[in-house]
């Protein structure tokens, strides 16, 4: 069977070759739509279970119906999973992420609001390619969020508009339950980028949704790959990654060609773009499917709201996603950025 023919079979599916095949027929699925395969990783990576489950989801529940800091909150089984399931169940730490997630969507409204694909300049900026998910699953069951930096053009689209795609992908792909289990790969192709692409962010929005996004935003980030960095951008990059998590470094790869790439990830899972076989605008095509099925899931998630944000612990234990951790940040993003303009 052709990798062409799973997707045409399965759009969702896993990248095609024998010892795929002979597993996926072995699998076996439960009434949560999860294989056995993702229930093993569920177990093993996330200490995920049954009973577990149902225990987290219980306080879950019973925390958000006492708390009188938050409103509007949902309470259904995906939307607080994937906050258990990040935190690998620690009821306390997915609290806390909830709690940070809907701060900063608040903080940063222009760019965590209005979540709809069909508004014009997003739908512009999606069809044009600069993000979508690949709709063929790696060998560990991932899927590859795709972006290219040079279908994204700073004269016609501003910052808002980009973390706003971000927003969409993201969040319209943790609405499945393996995508939250199993966790994500990321793809960028910087070909093309330039000082406007940077410019259009101030350094203080850029310094804080990177500081922020990965204690905030609750995703699996497994492995990170960019491919055609200039030498400029790299400036910005390295500032970026002192603001991450060491876990975080340790993911992201950073690649000079396209074969350099494939190396290191399957090209069927990539865009014909990127060394694989199906057409970008094939898997745009799949991907708007997608979004058109959660499109009011994501309207919906506007209604949410934070009305204090005293109870958010950070990370060092000390403020409450304020700017005391973030001055010395700052200096170094704003370095980075003044040195890709004299560049």
């Amino acid at each position: 069977m052709t990798t062409t023919r799973v997707i045409l079979s399965f759009p969702w599916g896993n990248s095609s070759n024998n010892n795929n095949n002979e597993k996926l027929k072995g699998d076996f699925y439960h009434e949560n739509g999860l294989t056995d395969a993702v229930l093993k990783v569920a177990r093993k990576e996330l200490r995920e279970d049954k009973v577990i489950r149902e225990q987290a989801l219980e306080q879950m529940r019973e925390w958000l119906k006492q708390n009188q800091e938050i409103e509007n909150v949902r309470t259904d089984d995906l939307f607080l999973l994937k906050f258990l399931r990040t935190k690998k169940f620690s009821v306390f730490m997915a609290q806390q992420m909830i709690l940070k997630y809907l701060n900063l969507r608040k903080v940063h409204m222009h760019l965590m609001y209005g979540l709809d694909f069909l508004s014009p300049k997003l739908n512009k900026l999606i069809n044009n390619g600069y993000m979508f998910p690949s709709p063929v699953r790696d060998k560990h069951g991932r899927r590859l969020i795709i972006g290219f930096a040079r279908n994204f053009n700073p004269d016609d689209h501003d910052s808002s508009d980009m973390s706003r795609v971000h927003a969409i992908t993201y969040e319209t792909l943790q609405e499945d339950q393996q995508n939250q289990i199993v966790g994500y790969v990321h793809i960028g192709d910087f070909k093309g980028i330039s000082t406007a692409h940077v410019s259009c962010w101030n350094p203080t929005d850029f310094l804080r949704m990177i500081k922020w996004g990965e204690q905030s935003i609750p995703m699996r980030h497994k492995e990170v790959h960019l491919v055609h960095v200039p030498a400029a951008v790299k400036y910005v990059i390295e500032a970026g990654k002192s603001m991450i998590s060491k876990k975080m470094k340790e993911r992201l790869q950073v690649h000079v060609t396209i074969p350099e790439l494939c190396k290191k990830v399957d090209p069927a899972c990539l865009p014909k773009e990127l060394g694989g076989n199906i057409p970008m605008v094939e898997m745009i095509n799949w991907w708007k499917q997608e979004l058109a099925a959660k499109r009011n899931t994501l309207l919906a998630l506007d209604n949410m709201n934070i009305l204090s944000d005293r109870s958010i612990i950070s990370r060092n234990g000390t403020d409450r996603n304020n700017n005391n951790g973030a001055v010395l940040g700052m200096e170094t993003i704003t370095g980075s950025f003044r040195k890709l303009e004299v560049d």
